[in-house]
């Protein structure tokens, strides 16, 4: 008789173990659960932040005011998207690199602008980075400023 207890509780006391270990709940299984936020209030998902006029001039190296930017030529649906504009005329208000600048002009952007036609606006550029073989074939120099929206000249007025 007290073999046979000692066979069931050999067998029983693992099968016990186990369902101990089981119901056992693990609370930091998931660090998600326990993630405490603490700039939740500072973050905007969904909104890109967009640079006013003044932003736009100090981080720009060339700027120009002109109402003859038109879309010259663009990359869409082949491959990474950009768009190259060109300035036919204008007034220089800002050069940082060069001391002269050859109008008309073209220049890359990585997002289609939203032009109004015959419309004086600023055109906020800075120094190409990266396109080296569209750079080379067009001649271009200068891209727009990310962030920089398009600023007419008589809403500055």
């Amino acid at each position: 008789m007290k073999l046979n207890m000692n066979k069931k509780l050999i067998i029983s006391l693992p099968a016990l173990l186990m369902m101990l270990l089981v119901s056992c709940e693990k609370k930091y299984q998931s660090p998600g659960h326990y993630e405490n936020d603490l700039f939740s209030d500072e973050r905007q998902e969904g909104k890109a932040y967009i640079m006013n006029t003044e932003e736009c001039f100090d981080g720009s190296e060339l700027v120009i005011a002109s109402s003859t930017v038109k879309l010259a030529d663009s990359s869409k649906d082949r491959g990474k998207s950009f768009f190259l504009y060109k300035v036919n005329s204008g007034k220089v208000l800002k050069t940082v690199r060069d001391s002269t600048v050859e109008i008309p002009m073209m220049f890359l952007s990585q997002y289609k602008l939203k032009l109004k036609n015959n419309d004086s606006m600023y055109v906020y550029l800075k120094k190409l980075e990266g396109y080296r073989f569209i750079a080379k074939d067009r001649n271009l120099k200068y891209q727009w400023l990310k962030a920089a929206p398009v600023y007419s000249v008589k809403a500055d007025k």
